[in-house]
């Protein structure tokens, strides 16, 4: 196990991340322990299966990463992806209701102006 204090931490992140992969590191805040860092790759963690995808599907809803980003991180491409989050009944689009009806006004206009008018 190793110590780094928060300023050793954000002086030099990449440190405490090469610790992390030999060992639990403990993140001092002065002398009270704040955080445990471990490294994901330590016993084979992100092999075992359905790790990545529960990984990625908690950080897409909590919107730490993009719909992308986390199929990526799951290993999946985005179509797959996008199966996973339904199934778990997670939505793969957030809108507010003021952005629904604007993409529907969008929408209303768009179908307007590129219906074709019979000649006369």
């Amino acid at each position: 196990m190793h110590a780094v204090s928060v300023s050793g931490l954000k002086n030099n992140p990449a440190e405490a991340l090469r610790q992390s992969k030999q060992g639990m590191v403990v993140v001092l805040n002065r002398d009270h322990p704040d955080a445990v860092m471990m490294g994901l790759d330590q016993g084979g963690l992100l092999q075992a299966p359905g790790v990545r995808a529960a990984l990625a599907t908690a950080l897409f809803r909590d919107g730490e990463l993009s719909l992308a980003r986390a199929a990526r991180v799951a290993e999946m491409d985005t179509s797959a992806f996008i199966s996973h989050l339904s199934r778990l009944g997670i939505p793969v689009i957030r809108l507010t209701e003021a952005e629904t009806n604007a993409d529907l006004d969008t929408l209303e206009q768009w179908l307007e102006s590129s219906s074709v008018t019979p000649a006369l």
